[in-house]
């Protein structure tokens, strides 16, 4: 099943707007990675990844490898496209493009 598990926001300053949205959305800054905010206590809901670098963008979480694999498989017969794209050897997150050209991964 494919759920939406994070949003990636590039920020400037990853301190300040940590501070800023655990704040404004009621999240805390995970303690292994501070610019990782998740809902208070275990309570479930999106995460919000703040990045200096990359762009903002969805990661949507698949069950496991082959759930993965079928998702990208469905997203693309949906008009979604794969994206020429430099993965780390370890990656386990697959970049498609929806039909409007916005980035997003898919997550084992």
């Amino acid at each position: 099943m494919l759920r939406l598990g994070a949003v990636v926001l590039k920020v400037s300053d990853i301190d300040r707007a940590g501070a800023f949205w655990s704040a404004a959305l009621g999240y805390e800054r995970q303690p292994q990675n501070p610019a990782f905010l998740a809902p208070a206590g275990a309570a479930p809901g999106t995460r919000l990844h703040l990045d200096d670098e990359d762009r903002t963008h969805l990661d949507l979480w698949a069950d496991d490898e082959a759930d993965q694999q079928a998702q990208v498989e469905r997203l693309i017969s949906l008009g979604a496209r794969r994206v020429d794209w430099e993965y780390p050897a370890d990656a386990d997150f697959v970049v498609l493009a929806d039909p409007d050209g916005n980035l997003f991964c898919v997550i084992a």
